[in-house]
């Protein structure tokens, strides 16, 4: 196994923080409290209102002598103003891009690096699914157009956070950054340790070279006993994922998968996962779509086993992108996960069986062609590799 896995770690504390509304002020207060430095890693940064908030903390920050250093990704940082990154780098911010855009690469432009965290002064890590838009904050607004969750992580387990992004912003000044070195840890994927309080694990994906975040979901499911509860607003999963849900319904767990509605920034990923609808419904798998507003949020629930951060679990995103998760055993943040999910089915429509068979033709159409189009490409691109 080309990468290395990271064991769990005890004595940390967890907070599980819902919308934008919640979690960029509490982000940006820690900015402002920091003494040595900041680390930023995100996928999307756009300028704007929450990114000017953002930016201002983060000059502030590298003014008053703190190391500031941020890596974002080119593809998703392309709307990011030049003015606004003459005024990082006017005020001292170190920043570095992953994979900038270049027609001679040819397919290596697909690799992304889809994580986002934010460390201060080595103490303090937050881990989830957010970009920098006024998607998911705007200041003047109470509620977030995008629904999302972060969790802030205080303890031991914040060194491997900060192993995990020292790692990588080695890597994109070496230009290695889709092989770049082993970080110390296990050989093996770590035993899940029996439910105790502040466990935590940081589980990652570098593309198709390092997968242990894959693998602990996979076993995770495949040893569920009671529930499975699932929120991800890709729903492309691999076939081994699929596999699992099917056989937890068919004895006997709880499967519940929490996807997004008509709200999506990219409808024909929608369609072409609901073709997997049929067969999991058959399965006894229960399927809500949330209604409110676009779901962005990537959470795992297995009995008491949390798995939050930036990856979808979905074909894609494994076989191109660098992902993070946190991985949690923890009472307090399970019932925090646990509210936040019957919250949102609550705001949810189940679909069922007669609902899906029951959809209008031009539906049908879109499902099929989208589905088509992702079995195709997909194919073609592992044939190029």
């Amino acid at each position: 196994m080309p990468g290395t896995v990271f064991p769990w770690r005890r004595d940390n504390h967890f907070a599980l923080l819902s919308d934008g509304t919640l979690f960029f002020p509490r982000m940006l207060a820690a900015i402002d409290g920091a003494r040595l430095r900041v680390e930023l890693e995100l996928y999307l940064v756009e300028s704007g209102a929450c990114t000017d908030a953002l930016l201002q903390a983060l000059c502030s920050a590298a003014q008053r002598g703190v190391v500031v250093r941020c890596l974002f990704d080119a593809f998703g940082g392309q709307a990011l103003r030049q003015a606004d990154r003459l005024r990082l780098s006017e005020a001292g911010v170190q920043l570095r891009w992953y994979n900038p855009m270049r027609w001679r690469r040819g397919l290596r432009n697909i690799y992304r690096d889809h994580r986002k965290l934010l460390l201060v002064d080595s103490q303090l890590a937050f881990v989830g699914g957010t970009g920098a838009s006024d998607d998911f904050w705007r200041p003047d607004e109470p509620q977030s157009r995008w629904h999302e969750v972060m969790v802030e992580i205080a303890g031991p387990l914040v060194d491997d956070w900060q192993q995990l992004f020292d790692r990588q912003w080695q890597a994109c000044q070496e230009r290695l950054a889709w092989r770049p070195r082993p970080v110390p840890g296990l050989r093996r994927l770590p035993a899940a340790p029996p439910l105790g309080q502040g466990l935590g694990r940081v589980a990652y994906a570098d593309a198709r070279q390092h997968r242990d975040i894959l693998r602990a979901l996979v076993r995770a499911l495949r040893g569920a006993k009671r529930r499975i509860w699932l929120a991800t607003p890709y729903f492309l999963p691999t076939w081994k994922v699929r596999r699992a849900l099917r056989k937890a319904a068919a004895r006997g767990v709880e499967v519940c998968l929490l996807l997004g509605s008509r709200h999506s920034d990219h409808p024909p990923v929608r369609f072409a996962g609901e073709r997997y609808y049929p067969k999991l419904l058959r399965a006894g798998v229960r399927v809500f779509e949330y209604q409110p507003r676009f779901l962005h949020l990537k959470m795992v629930l297995v009995d008491d086993w949390v798995s939050v951060g930036s990856c979808n679990f979905d074909h894609w995103n494994l076989r191109f992108n660098l992902e993070a998760n946190l991985e949690a055993l923890d009472p307090a943040l399970t019932a925090a996960v646990v509210a936040s999910f019957q919250a949102d089915f609550a705001d949810s429509r189940e679909v069922s069986l007669a609902h899906w068979h029951a959809r209008p033709w031009w539906l049908r159409l879109q499902q099929r062609l989208w589905g088509w189009l992702d079995r195709l490409v997909v194919n073609l691109l592992d044939r190029r590799r």
